[in-house]
């Protein structure tokens, strides 16, 4: 068994979120964006300065993606909306799907510039969840019958895209057309983490393809080569440890969200950092998000 690093790094921002997830990080204004879920509520943090600043939103955000200096673009249980990040106001973009029994949940930016987005059950309904590929205003299906989507996240040439469903525990792998970011192949299982405690949530690429997964349950994040094999464990003082993301103006830093989610009092004072964020404190080569092409 792979010796787990203990946590070196700091609380990036000591608000206890019920369900923080979502994170994604803006580069022309150094700053890192995240959602509680479930608190309806999009929170940012200026890195050089400090300034935090948490922005109410109307419906259950759970992905951003950059458009441009003046336009985000927000996937959330209601549809894609346009934020304007002058005066926060919304416009529907598109929807996912006609399921109000469902909600977005993880998602990701593929270096075309198109987005994957998932949905999932608002009670984690077996099977009720699906994962989308977004272009402009075109929305493609890819896989359906998903539990709990998570894990979506891209080799750095975009000819790879991985994805996870929470419930059999199972990190998928498929080839991609790099051009557009859909689907050429059938997936396949690249890490089988079934009937393990350390269940797969977000996760991210760095510069060299290897996958970097916030480890749901046991407070860490683990490290696979693009070949499956998991060549390091990092501590986070967090339990449920949601989804990662490179931050800074190099992609050198890993901030990571977690969770308070369906815990009771007992639960909450044995884990007293659950819903914080963190930066992971270890060294590593990432890669920015790019901006989704409207």
């Amino acid at each position: 068994m792979m010796e787990r690093e203990a946590f070196q790094g700091r609380v990036l921002c000591g608000a206890h979120l019920e369900l923080g997830e979502g994170p994604t990080y803006d580069p022309a204004t150094d700053t890192a964006w995240w959602f509680d879920i479930k608190g309806k509520a999009l929170h940012a943090l200026e890195l050089a300065t400090g300034t935090k600043t948490v922005h109410p939103l109307p419906f259950l955000g759970s992905v951003m993606a950059v458009v441009d200096a003046g336009r985000q673009l927000i996937v959330s249980d209601q549809g894609l909306f346009i934020r304007n990040t002058g005066d926060g106001s919304l416009s529907l973009h598109v929807t996912l799907e006609d399921k109000p029994e469902n909600r977005s949940n993880d998602g990701r930016m593929h270096p075309s510039g198109a987005l994957w987005a998932s949905t999932m059950g608002r009670k984690a309904e077996d099977g009720a969840g699906a994962i989308y590929h977004v272009a402009g205003t075109t929305v493609t299906k890819l896989f359906d019958g998903i539990t709990i989507p998570n894990g979506i996240c891209f080799s750095p040439d975009g000819s790879v895209g991985y994805y996870v469903d929470s419930i059999p525990n199972r990190l998928m792998r498929v080839a991609l057309d790099p051009a557009t970011g859909l689907p050429t192949g059938t997936p396949t299982v690249l890490v089988d983490a079934h009937g393990s405690d350390a269940t797969i949530d977000g996760a991210i690429t760095d510069a060299e393809g290897n996958i970097w997964n916030a480890t749901w349950g046991i407070g860490a994040v683990d490290v696979y080569r693009p070949d499956g094999t998991r060549i390091a464990r990092y501590g986070v003082p967090a339990k449920q440890s949601s989804c990662p993301a490179a931050i800074g103006r190099k992609a050198d830093r890993v901030l990571v969200t977690s969770a308070w989610q369906d815990y009771g009092p007992a639960e909450k004072a044995a884990d007293p950092r659950a819903g914080n964020t963190f930066e992971l404190g270890v060294s590593f080569k990432g890669k920015f998000e790019p901006a989704f092409r409207l």
